[in-house]
């Protein structure tokens, strides 16, 4: 009988072989998909013909934090319960950061084996994750972000600049996500490899670089060198990735924002409304803390109504009360808004327009968080067996196809 783990109500068979899922950042299909047009992923061209590929859904909102986390427990927010990157904590009646290991409300796949005794490691750009990723976690768990400053006692790993070869990467640039793959590479290459390791890019280019340009190409050519060196060290790879992205703005490449808090006010009075934007990070430079996703808290005012004022704005997609929202996009209704709100396309909401600054953006703005940035690209470097034919498969899914259908 073959060895299982089983968490968040599914089992997982151990590893025959090293397991490398691969979180790519913002990647919606058609960066793969021109990219292995254009002759620039020959890795990745051979893995889709040889292995197995498939359009997944990630969760929405579509942002960094609540799909890492699915993805890493198998499971939507409203099990896991991180669903933003930024929220309201109505206990401490503060806007947080949610990237704190109290926020979630079970165990990783990534801890259950390494509590097995599977050797596990994760290697994630920004250190906002890394916490979460780790969460009792036994190995090594690093950012490149602060790769510099890992240590054993912490990260399960010290002298990270010197086995990777390469400097300490910007937190603003293409770099940081190469760091991730060829960290990947040498911790495969290692005498003691992962049996399961976890790697997460940044979405740096993916947000200034529409998919088939010269740039978005170039990034996905170094993706599939590293992919490449991965699977010649005997490793079954998964990639996914926690969001789409889509250009935000007018014919005229002027960012298409509705600014709900600006409208709220108008409608309700000042402090009688709060808008919390879920993709709020502290790396806001390359889009502006402006994201297709946003929660409204009502102090008064009559929520239907106020629904109805919002759902009239052009741009606007959806509005969901707290409960309905809580159940369609299986979130944890108790850390939503009264109200939730998603833009179109090719729109983004903002609070108020004297609050987000718009200064760093060097390119048209590029942004995520709404349905319009739920498909993603689910592929396996192996064949994917004994899945059913109508099988509904989400981002978080890679685990499961990796480890019970691939191997």
């Amino acid at each position: 009988m073959s060895r299982t783990v089983s968490i968040n109500g599914r089992t997982y068979h151990w590893p025959k072989q090293p397991v490398v899922v691969v979180c790519v950042d913002g990647s919606e299909p058609d960066y793969t998909e021109q990219a292995i047009a254009a002759g620039q992923m020959p890795w990745l061209a051979k893995a889709v013909q040889q292995g197995s590929q498939y359009i997944a859904d990630c969760v929405v909102p579509s942002f960094t934090n609540p799909n890492n986390l699915s993805i890493v427990t198998g499971v939507p927010p409203s099990v896991h319960g991180i669903c933003g990157n930024y929220f309201y904590d109505r206990e401490a009646d503060a806007e947080v950061m949610m990237n704190d290991p109290r926020y979630l409300r079970c165990g990783t796949i990534l801890a259950a084996f390494s509590q097995a005794g599977a050797k596990v490691a994760v290697v994630t750009a920004k250190d906002k994750l890394r916490t979460l990723l780790g969460h009792r976690m036994e190995g090594i768990c690093f950012s490149a972000e602060k790769a510099d400053k890992a240590t054993v006692e912490e990260n399960g790993i010290t002298g990270v600049l010197k086995l990777v070869g390469l400097p300490l990467p910007s937190v603003y640039s293409a770099d940081l996500s190469e760091f991730v793959f060829a960290a990947g590479v040498k911790l495969m290459q290692a005498p003691r490899k992962p049996d399961i390791l976890y790697l997460s890019t940044t979405d740096y280019i993916q947000h200034k670089h529409a998919p088939g340009t010269a740039e978005a190409n170039r990034f996905y050519a170094m993706m599939d060198r590293y992919l490449a060196q991965l699977d010649a060290a005997g490793a079954l790879i998964a990639i996914t990735a926690d969001h789409g992205m889509n250009g935000k703005t007018d014919a005229a490449g002027k960012p298409k924002v509705i600014y709900l808090q600006d409208l709220l006010d108008r409608q309700l009075g000042a402090g009688q409304s709060r808008v919390i934007l879920p993709i709020t990070d502290p790396y806001v430079v390359h889009h502006g803390a402006l994201g297709s996703f946003a929660t409204v808290y009502l102090a008064g005012g009559d929520r239907a109504a106020v629904m109805a004022e919002i759902a009239q704005r052009p741009g606007m997609l959806r509005v969901l009360d707290r409960e309905s929202a809580a159940e369609e996009l299986e979130l944890p209704a108790d850390r939503l808004g009264d109200i939730v709100a998603i833009s179109d396309r090719h729109t983004v909401i903002g609070t108020s327009a004297a609050r987000h600054d718009l200064s760093g953006l060097d390119a048209p703005l590029r942004s995520h968080g709404g349905l319009s940035e739920q498909n993603v690209p689910l592929i396996l470097s192996r064949r994917v067996r004994g899945l059913a034919g109508d099988r509904h498969l989400r981002n978080f899914d890679a685990f499961d196809l990796a480890l019970n259908h691939a191997q």
